[in-house]
């Protein structure tokens, strides 16, 4: 099934979700755990009828629930085919079934809550490095380049944030080379990126914004905000 662009999900209006990194992602308000299990296994029938699950999180006073498609498929310009791990159609047509569920069961969404943080790693020479990160963090070599054209890892049980590789400046070896990337719904990047200033930072490069804001510490270390609407480039 054909991956979704932003704009196509963007389209789709779905309310209580938010497009962050690679996945759709919600969360339902609750007043106890009793009231989020009920709705779960709601979620749970819809799925099985559907033939596709979200991941499911029950916390203190929510339920956070992310849709993808682990075998979605990314054409590059010269028609390449991929299997990446993505939204498509039916993330889209599940989301609407639990906005429905949720309503039945009284529970309200909270999409500006929503956030995802993922590492970033700047390098010459990903696939050399990617097995070793693989093996660190997963103990997986399979989680090299999983869902992704590239080498990124990624954990298919979601136990650790997802590892991307961007481009090094060999030029500047003393570079800040590991960093941080916060995804968070666009209409709380700008209430974010304010309070992170407030509190001592220092917007280092916003030429990319609002899609991307880098954003350093008093002691220069950088982290970056970003608001995901973008194809899986």
């Amino acid at each position: 099934m054909d991956m979704l662009r932003g704009e196509q999900i963007a389209e789709a209006k779905l309310t209580d979700w938010r497009k962050l990194a690679q996945g759709l992602h919600a969360r339902y308000l609750i007043d106890d755990f009793a009231a989020g299990a009920r709705f779960v296994a709601a979620v749970g029938e819809v799925g099985d009828s559907a033939g596709h699950h979200p991941s499911v999180s029950i916390g203190h006073g929510h339920v956070d629930l992310k849709l993808i498609t682990d075998d979605a498929i990314y054409r590059d310009e010269d028609g390449t085919e991929y299997v990446v791990a993505w939204p498509t159609q039916q993330d889209v047509d599940l989301a609407r079934r639990i906005t429905e569920v949720a309503a039945e069961h009284q529970l309200r969404a909270d999409p500006t809550s929503v956030s995802v943080v993922e590492l970033g790693l700047d390098t010459a020479q990903s696939g050399t490095i990617a097995p070793v990160w693989a093996a660190l963090m997963t103990g997986n070599a399979e989680s090299q380049g999983h869902g992704s054209p590239g080498d990124e890892i990624r954990d298919a049980t979601g136990r650790v944030p997802n590892l991307w590789f961007g481009d090094a400046d060999e030029q500047d070896p003393a570079r800040q080379k590991f960093h941080v990337e916060v995804y968070v719904p666009a209409q709380v990047a700008e209430q974010r990126i304010a309070a992170a200033v407030a509190a001592g930072g220092t917007i280092v490069d916003d030429s990319n914004a609002p899609g991307l804001t880098v954003i350093a510490d008093q002691d220069g270390n950088r982290g970056v905000l970003c608001v995901a609407e973008s194809p899986a480039t």
